[in-house]
């Protein structure tokens, strides 16, 4: 089994920062790309970034040089580095992993971000 545990919500005025934080427990050799997703109030969840083991990245045009998410490998934890944020960001968000054929293994209990002033 693989476990997630996200961390590093909060309330930011517009333009503010958060860095997320997403620690992956258990099997986690089986992990072969990382996540983030969010959810406004409603039952859509939209892909924000993506990152494989090996470096690379995708991102939502929505956040596209405001976000920025990377790995730890030795860690077993994935970031979302957040800058410049507007409130639309604000979601809950979550963390995923996937395996190597593309399943995906595990979803975080998610943690909240508000951005108001």
């Amino acid at each position: 089994q693989v476990r997630l545990v996200e961390s590093g919500g909060g309330l930011v005025q517009p333009g503010g920062s958060l860095r997320l934080s997403c620690a992956a427990s258990g099997r986690t050799f089986s992990i072969s790309a990382m996540g983030w997703y969010r959810q406004a109030p409603g039952p859509q969840r939209e892909l924000v970034a993506t990152i494989t083991n090996g470096g690379r990245t995708n991102y939502a045009d929505s956040v596209k040089g405001r976000f920025t998410i990377s790995i730890d490998n030795a860690k077993n934890t994935v970031y979302l580095q957040m800058n410049s944020l507007k409130p639309e960001d604000t979601a809950v968000y979550y963390c995923a992993a996937d395996s190597r054929i593309g399943v995906r293994l595990s979803w975080g209990q998610g943690t909240q971000v508000t951005v108001s002033s």
